[in-house]
């Protein structure tokens, strides 16, 4: 059989972290070893009984087995800017400010491709989402890295960035609460954001994946909500961890028009739209009862509180995320991020996110997911506790 080489294009795009590492962990797993997978970003929770039976009474409607409107239906877009405005008190025209994407990781690698043309410069959060490096591959951008660092609580120090490019940036991604830190971002903050983007002319992206997931009685904030936000960028929104949709892939940018017709455009010549009944359960997620988002979050910060009072109490000393469902923990001395990760799978079988695959500034950290039952969080507790390292 004939082989065709790849693209330029292709070859050209970052290696995919997440899948070297399932890759990883699942060889452990066949070989019969109990792995507790700390590393995934995977909701494990079910996506709640209305929600689902929403889209079982749609899915059974004729009209939802026809092409739906490229743009996704009007009332979908109304229930987002109604959610907006219940929720961060956002205003937002359902048709000029809304687009309905095909999961939250697609509009984040379509954004580049809409705005840039080869050559332009992108500002990236370091460590960060490693997809953003994918639609700026995609864009043949070039990329300014932004370093988050722990003194000042993983917001970028934008006075650490040259002027010059500052003046070259055409684009900046920011992720709060972030993956992987699971820092929040401060009305200051995102105001020190909207004036270095009005002063440069630089479109902010803020991904908003983690919006719905705050602890200690502290609500996320929306980009959107401070004044000038949505002049100057758009925010991506996913139904992924919101409501546990994570394989339905429905998310939605909202914000600046002229992004968002950009998108919808491209989207034109990609998709037609969304299935209709998957529509018609994000509509029901987002217009129904919100109890179930509050009862997932206090799950989170459960198992947050219990993996990180057990963590400190044998001896590895780490700090509480604020957001997110991330832990963010300094790795002990003498390893480097994957040298700890590796030890941890080979010697008591739990799997934690080398940091260094979210970038340079990532080294010295490893990242856990609060996506596992609070019995197996204590157990893997216990396996560290006999590791000669926290003795």
């Amino acid at each position: 059989m004939k082989k065709y080489e790849q693209s330029q294009l292709l070859k050209n795009l970052p290696e995919q972290f997440f899948a070297s590492l399932v890759t990883k962990v699942n060889s452990y797993i066949e070989k019969g070893h109990d792995v507790i997978n700390l590393g995934q970003g995977n909701p494990d929770q079910p996506t709640p009984s209305h929600i689902i039976k929403s889209l079982q009474v749609a899915a059974e409607q004729p009209t939802n087995h026809k092409y739906s409107p490229f743009r996704g239906y009007s009332h979908l877009k109304k229930a987002v800017s109604q959610f907006y405005k219940k929720e961060y008190d956002v205003d937002l025209d359902p048709e000029s400010e809304v687009a309905i994407l095909f999961g939250g990781k697609a509009g984040l690698v379509e954004i580049p491709v809409c705005l840039l043309n080869p050559g332009e410069t992108v500002m990236v959060p370091d460590p960060g989402y490693p997809d953003y490096l994918s639609g700026i591959a995609l864009a043949k951008a070039e990329t300014v890295m932004m370093p988050l660092r722990e003194e000042n609580n993983f917001l970028p120090n934008y006075k650490e960035i040259e002027e010059h490019e500052l003046e070259k940036a055409k684009l900046m991604f920011l992720n709060y609460p972030n993956n992987p830190t699971g820092a929040i971002a401060t009305k200051e903050f995102f105001a020190e954001t909207i004036s270095l983007s009005k002063q440069h002319d630089i479109c902010v992206v803020h991904d908003f994946a983690y919006g719905a997931i705050g602890f200690d009685q502290k609500k996320p904030l929306s980009f959107l909500q401070l004044e000038g936000a949505k002049d100057i960028g758009v925010e991506i929104y996913t139904l992924s961890k919101t409501f546990n949709m994570a394989g339905w892939r429905v998310a939605f940018a909202v914000g600046n028009s002229s992004v968002v017709s950009a998108i919808n455009l491209y989207q034109d010549h990609l998709y037609v739209s969304l299935f209709g009944a998957i529509q018609e359960a994000a509509y029901t997620a987002l217009t129904d009862s919100q109890n179930c988002v509050r009862e997932m979050n206090e799950l989170y910060e459960r198992r947050r509180n219990v993996l990180i009072k057990g963590l400190n109490e044998i001896g590895w000393k780490v700090n509480a995320p604020e957001g997110s469902f991330f832990a963010w923990l300094k790795v002990p001395d003498g390893f480097t991020s994957q040298e700890f990760s590796d030890y941890l799978l080979e010697t008591v079988h739990i799997a934690m996110a080398p940091g260094s695959g979210f970038g340079q500034f990532g080294e010295g950290y490893v990242r856990i997911g609060l996506l596992t039952e609070e019995d197996r969080l204590q157990e893997a507790i216990d396996r560290l506790k006999e590791l000669p390292i926290f003795n």
